[in-house]
């Protein structure tokens, strides 16, 4: 029986090293956003002064590993086999459900996550106990402090509408004093800034780190509590005085120090704070064992667990190793990346392509923010209107990152303003004994800070409000599905035993491969979108692209149509719908190079050759969303009468299709090798064919019509057959506008040259 239970021990740190992995991928959001949103350093900068902050912060946990041990329920009412359960409910629900999260690109809260899956198996281990010992309902009191959980919840409500408007006023108030010019202004009050923000970020490390140290005494940490006023006047003082030296002295831009400074303590509260969110059931799960174990012939199912009651301090190593494994995560997680790219795109600066669409909420938000804002107009006097417009125009910010390769998506002032209030928050919440969220709290800094700085412009609000609406909807969404999927967990593992525990693990292995193959799927579509908005682009970059594109297209085009036809023709299902993903494809990729169209051609610099070669670029694109259109109108209708058990195709209309199937695909080749080779000699002959081809169309279009006057047609094939020809037409149309097109603009290279 102690072995048994050995290995689930040993299955709780397997989890705890996968729960660190997914865990920092979410949480890693948290304390990169602001350095790696305005490019403070080169990335591997970055990463070091986080992974400093991870190792150092995960010393400062050992207090808040309380929380898994007795911060939800009260141990001394489980016995030893009822907490096993409860913890491994726990860990399994924590790793699948981050994971899942991790892969949609959506930060959420692992504090959320932790205390409602604690909060599920406790409540499902302690229904099965109350109803083994028939006692009432109302008893539940007795096992689960609700009290605790109550408070988080409240603590959640206040600090996503604190964080947001503190991180707005705040933003606003830095902006209004340095404008988005702010190397002028810099000088005289830059070092007062900087004083009064890392400052805060120090309070911020001294009341949230040394409290749970395992490396400092108590008596230290007392002195820390009991001059904490002092210590930040000196440091306010020492501080201001240190960065107006180095800027006289260096004119080194002090703003990179507090940025820098500002990741490393939210990197080392995000591992002093957080730790327990990854590793504090299995940390509790083998102190139990340990108690367990001391007591040799104690029944597991009997032995209650009183000894997690106390005070049970972690031991350093444990805590350093789960560091050691959070920054290899840190390092090596592309999720990490994708979750950090959502928040700050959802805050830069500048337009893009949007991850998130338009929703009726958040259009009626933005229209009301702009009734607000002409009635404020007319109340606000004209020279301050005019001042405070001067201060937040962002005009020349935007000419100087315009030809930026790596441009920042926000800029210095901004990135100080978010770890600065997000830090003084915390600590304050902290302070206060209030249940705070380190990700709801910089996320809606972050969020509050961009709208402030106008970075939700009528370009883009919808969009971002959309964004930040659902990612919040997704953290109470946490708390739900963490609650309900820990509780059932706990019931199956509580009545399956064994075999449950295999089953369960068995399921969190192929759910964490199945999220990740969705994961590189999407990472894959928006590597797409993410090379078209990096490209450098020159004159001769254009024509190679749109070649290249055209010909990707063509290619797609052909094989998309063949497999319509060749599914519709044999009525079978599975093809038509693999081409209806297909096409779903072609068309986001043609809509993303449309959507990109403004961005590729701001890259181009302003001269004849290039006033020429922008409309070939717009005209390209046209034509090749148009061909993504009218493949989509062939192939989503033939999947749609097929999936509705509609009659086929009558032999005819199959022969006739298959014939023009084979002549499309012979010009398609022709075409390709046309692009290809530049034998635009060639076009009058694929003119010939496509107008061979269209001939046989109208050919067919008068058979389908007698084959309805004869009735040896249903009015459902009919209607498919005859939207079939016409798109048909209509892509050929645009096949050999493009090549046309392309010869153009190859006659346009040779003239230039």
């Amino acid at each position: 029986m102690e072995n048994f239970y050995l290995i689930i021990v040993v299955i709780l740190f397997a989890l705890a090293i996968s729960d660190l992995i997914v865990g920092v991928a979410n949480d890693a959001v948290n304390f990169l956003n602001s350095a790696i949103g305005s490019k403070v350093a080169p990335k591997y900068i970055i990463l070091i002064i986080a992974s400093l902050g991870i190792i150092i912060g995960t010393t400062f946990s050992g207090g808040m590993m309380e929380v898994a041990q007795k911060g939800i329920f009260y141990p001394g009412q489980f016995a030893f086999s009822e907490i096993m359960v409860i913890f491994l409910a726990v860990m399994i629900t924590d790793v699948i459900l981050l994971d899942v999260f991790n892969s949609l690109g959506l930060p959420t809260s692992t504090t959320v996550s932790l205390v409602f899956e604690l909060l599920g198996a406790a409540v499902a281990v302690a229904i099965i106990k109350i109803n083994t010992l028939g006692i009432e309902i109302s008893a539940m009191s007795n096992y689960i402090n609700s009290a605790n959980a109550l408070a988080i919840i409240s603590g959640i409500l206040v600090s996503v509408i604190i964080a947001f408007t503190f991180g707005t006023i705040i933003q606003y108030i830095a902006r209004l004093v340095f404008s988005f010019n702010y190397e002028k202004t810099f000088k005289y009050f830059g070092a007062v800034w900087g004083g009064f923000s890392i400052t805060a970020i120090t309070y911020f490390i001294v009341i949230k780190g040394a409290k749970g140290s395992t490396l400092l005494t108590p008596e230290i940490t007392d002195w820390i509590h009991n001059n904490t006023n002092l210590l930040l006047l000196y440091s306010f003082i020492g501080w201001t005085i240190i960065l107006q030296l180095i800027y006289l002295i260096t004119r080194f831009n002090i703003l990179r120090i507090i940025v820098l400074v500002g990741t490393f303590a939210l990197a080392l509260a995000f591992a002093g704070n957080d730790l327990v969110n990854f590793i504090g059931a299995p940390v509790a799960g083998f102190k139990s064992y340990l108690a367990f174990n001391s007591q040799p012939g104690a029944d597991p199912n009997s032995f209650m667990m009183t000894a997690l009651e106390g005070k049970i301090k972690t031991d350093t190593y444990l805590l350093l190793i789960a560091g050691l494994v959070m920054v290899l995560a840190l390092w090596f997680s592309r999720k990490a990346r994708k979750v950090t790219e959502t928040e700050v795109s959802l805050s830069r600066q500048s337009v893009g392509t949007e991850r998130f669409g338009s929703s009726m909420l958040s259009r009626s938000i933005v229209r009301l923010a702009m009734d607000f804002s002409r009635t404020s107009e007319r109340i606000i006097p004209k020279p301050a209107k005019k001042w405070i417009n001067k201060r937040f125009d962002d005009s020349n910010y935007q000419k100087k990152i315009k030809n930026q390769k790596d441009a920042p998506s926000f800029d210095l002032i901004r990135a100080s303003v978010n770890l600065t209030v997000a830090s003084a928050l915390i600590a304050l919440g902290t302070s206060l004994k209030l249940p705070l969220s380190t990700t709801y709290v910089t996320f809606m800094v972050a969020m509050g800070s961009s709208l402030a700085d106008n970075a939700w412009g009528r370009e883009s609000a919808v969009y971002r409000i959309t964004g930040v609406i659902t990612v919040i909807g997704g953290w109470f969404f946490t708390a739900f599905v963490a609650f309900t999927s820990a509780f059932l967990l706990a019931l199956i593992i509580s009545k399956g035993g064994t075999i449950a525990i295999i089953g369960l693990i068995l399921l969190a292995i192929f759910l964490a491969l199945r999220t990740h193959l969705v994961f590189l799927k999407r990472e894959k579509a928006r590597s797409k979108i993410k090379k078209l908005e990096d490209e450098d682009l020159q004159v001769d970059d254009i024509h190679k692209k749109c070649s290249l594109e055209v010909r990707n297209m063509l290619k797609s085009v052909i094989q998309v149509f063949n497999d319509t036809i060749i599914g519709l023709t044999k009525e079978d299902r599975k093809i038509l719908k693999k081409v209806c993903k297909e096409v779903d494809e072609l068309n986001v990729d043609s809509r993303n190079m449309k959507a990109n169209v403004h961005n590729t051609l701001l890259k181009l610099q302003v001269n004849d050759k290039e006033i020429e070669t922008g409309p070939y670029y717009v005209q390209v694109i046209d034509y090749l969303r148009e061909m993504a259109h009218a493949l989509s109108f062939i192939s989503n209708p033939s999947y749609e009468h097929i999936d509705n058990n509609h009659r086929g195709l009558n032999p005819d209309q199959v022969e006739e299709l298959n014939e023009i199937k084979l002549d499309i695909t012979e010009l398609f080749e022709t075409i390709i090798e046309t692009i290809e080779k530049n034998k635009f000699e060639n076009i009058p002959d694929l003119i010939k064919k496509q107008q061979l081809i269209q001939d046989k169309l109208t050919m067919c279009r008068k058979k389908q019509v007698k084959r309805i006057k004869n009735m040896e047609s249903g009015t459902k094939i009919s209607i498919l057959y005859l939207g079939i020809l016409n798109e048909i037409k209509n892509f050929l149309l645009q096949s050999i506008n493009l090549v046309k097109a392309q010869r153009d603009f190859n006659d346009l290279q040779e003239i230039e040259d």
